[in-house]
């Protein structure tokens, strides 16, 4: 019998969902389970973009530019720029969700054996992305006692061998929420400017930032222009996960050209994804507004409820919809599996994320979890209890833990 490929192999399941059957099981046992392990907003989705494809003209649904349509690329430079990023509609692929633009970018910057630092924790799926394209990721250490601020930048530089082709960021973070300032940004690219590096940088939070704080965009950096690649997705942005679409941006022709190429090979974009984003970029600011203060709302009600827990510390994020939390536990990946299988309170259970599956060793994030505060406040309220009468409980509880 033939094995599959190293590379195959190489794929690690996804610490969001591996853990989907045994919530299966407890739903089917009867418990209700607050999911906290998935970026799944409950926020409506526009009825601009739901009207655009229920009242659909086409007559025939057919392929679209490789790139994505001309109309939808050129709405996505007017939103660009008003948002301060000068952009020609040229400058953008249409992707099959962040996901595809990621891949892209890795493989059309990258070579098999190249290596591509990041800030850890990260996005767990770079993982599966950067196996797929053949590629390390060298990961430099953030922590949660500084509340995963970014390392400092000697570090990354120190991380450059002679196989670094690119640094990645993730802005404002998942799966902490950490948002990167423009001073940051700054001796990034300053990093690869010195270097001669790529600058991946996914952007699909750019939204959610908190506190007064500001998004500032790695296609604002100067001296790199030729460098940078931007990643985004309407998944978030207008709670429109399901659509699976998302843009790769770049000034740099080369980069265009290749992720050019990858997209013919899978002919297009959907047709219909497309009908409801390109409607979706014409809701007005106050949509944003709205959006915002709902989640400023759920980050301070599940941060304040999860540091009222014995033992449990949480970071106050200023972006995206995440924290990354230390749990009184020998092994948070026991512990979520414990919890759908072993526990409920008053005919509930929470689902989490095990962080061991954002660390590139897994036993740095042992005792962690990513949460999303998705949820209404309520939910938020009751998943926290849930969560301390479950820690109360766990066999694998530690009494006394440091950050």
């Amino acid at each position: 019998m033939p094995h599959i490929s190293q590379r195959g192999q190489n794929i690690a399941p996804s610490p969001i969902r591996k853990l989907v059957p045994f919530a299966e099981g407890a739903k089917r046992r009867g418990i209700k389970v607050y999911h906290l392990n998935i970026g799944q907003p409950d926020i409506r989705t526009p009825q601009v973009a739901v009207d655009a494809v229920r009242n659909i003209h086409e007559k025939v649904f057919e392929y679209t530019h490789s790139a994505g349509r001309e109309s939808y690329r050129k709405k996505l430079a007017e939103y660009y720029r008003r948002t301060g990023i000068e952009v020609g509609f040229e400058e953008i692929i249409v992707t099959d969700g962040g996901s595809e633009a990621l891949q892209m970018a890795m493989t059309v910057c990258m070579d098999s054996g190249d290596e591509i630092i990041t800030p850890e924790p990260y996005y767990a799926n770079y993982n599966g992305f950067a196996a797929e394209a053949g590629v390390a990721i060298v990961p430099v250490r953030s922590r949660i006692d500084d509340d995963f601020a970014l390392p400092p930048v000697r570090s990354l530089e120190e991380a450059i061998t002679p196989r670094t082709k690119a640094i990645l960021l993730c802005n404002p973070n998942n799966p902490t929420g950490y948002l990167y300032n423009r001073e940051e940004l700054d001796a990034i690219a300053r990093i690869v400017e010195r270097h001669g590096l790529f600058l991946i940088c996914d952007e699909v939070y750019r939204e959610f930032c908190y506190d007064g704080a500001v998004h500032y965009s790695s296609m604002n950096l100067t001296g790199i222009e030729q460098n940078v690649v931007m990643v985004d997705s309407v998944s978030k942005r207008y709670s429109m996960c399901g659509v699976r679409l998302g843009c790769l941006v770049t000034r740099n022709r080369e980069i265009l050209d290749g992720a050019l190429r990858m997209a013919q090979a899978r002919l297009s974009p959907p047709l219909l994804a497309q009908i409801a984003a390109e409607a979706a970029v014409d809701v007005p600011p106050s949509y944003f507004q709205e959006v915002n203060t709902e989640y400023l709302r759920r980050r301070n009600c599940l941060v304040e409820a999860l540091n009222r827990i014995e033992g449990v510390y949480c970071p106050m994020p200023k972006g995206a919809f995440y924290v990354t939390v230390k749990l009184p536990v020998d092994d948070a990946d026991k512990f979520a599996r414990w919890m759908l299988e072993d526990f409920s309170h008053e005919g509930a259970t929470v689902m989490i994320a095990p962080a061991s599956g954002f660390y590139s060793n897994p036993d740095a994030g042992r005792d962690q979890a990513r949460l999303a505060y998705v949820l209404k406040n309520d939910d938020l309220l009751e998943a926290a209890r849930c969560l301390a009468e479950g820690l109360k409980l766990y066999p694998g509880r530690l009494r006394k833990t440091a950050l």
